[in-house]
């Protein structure tokens, strides 16, 4: 990934976080034809190695994880927030109107070799991790025990297991970081007028790197 040096995200513990925050994964792998794109959830375990490793599950009905016998070489992109940047928010274009459009986003990029796992105790575990993931937040979680255990049996043999040892990490904040301070401002200031989150998220992710440039 392209990433000029005052767009760099390189901190291993906040891409980390940035995965758990936007787990939904665009998964893209080599296989026999050529590339093959899945988007697919996954739970990041730090536990393994000095990145950790990407844990998820596909249909078996997809032919994916038949070709995943030796390790296929993969690159799952998370990406967080992103929106569209109009120069008419920019001082700068009042004043000398040398400006142009842009894109703000937040993206991570996890590199390793993707593998299939059909052990029904693995995928149970990692459909136990991806669940507490998304559930432990919420007032009543929702728990795999809660349904009956011969339906999440019959569930288990639908499903494969993936599992990616990451090799790398690479991260970019594209946040205006490149723009005259003023015209930073007015980013942020039309970001918080857009009726949308990602805008919002996007205008406090822009204010957080003042300091820094």
């Amino acid at each position: 990934m392209y990433q000029p040096k005052y767009h760099a995200f390189d901190d291993r513990d906040a891409m980390q976080s940035h995965i758990d925050g936007h787990p939904l994964g665009a998964w893209v792998c080599m296989a026999e034809g050529g590339l093959v794109a899945n988007h697919i959830p996954f739970v990041l375990d730090r536990g393994h190695g000095p990145w950790g490793r990407l844990l998820g599950h596909v249909s078996r009905a997809n032919p994916v994880w038949r070709q995943l016998e030796n390790g296929a070489p993969s690159v799952v992109m998370f990406m967080g927030p992103q929106a569209y940047i109009t120069p008419a928010w920019y001082p700068g274009k009042r004043t000398h109107g040398k400006v142009v459009p842009t894109w703000n986003y937040v993206t991570v990029h996890a590199h390793g070799a993707a593998r299939a796992v059909e052990n029904p105790d693995w995928i149970a575990d990692v459909l136990d991790r991806l669940t507490k993931a998304q559930e432990s937040s919420r007032p009543e979680p929702w728990a795999i025990t809660d349904a009956p255990a011969d339906y999440i049996k019959g569930l288990l043999r639908a499903v494969v297991g993936i599992e990616l040892r990451i090799d790398r990490l690479e991260g970019r904040l594209k946040l205006s970081q490149d723009e005259d301070r003023d015209d930073r401002i007015g980013t942020v200031e039309g970001l918080l007028r857009e009726p949308n989150h990602q805008a919002r998220a996007l205008a406090d992710l822009v204010l957080s790197k003042f300091a820094e440039f």
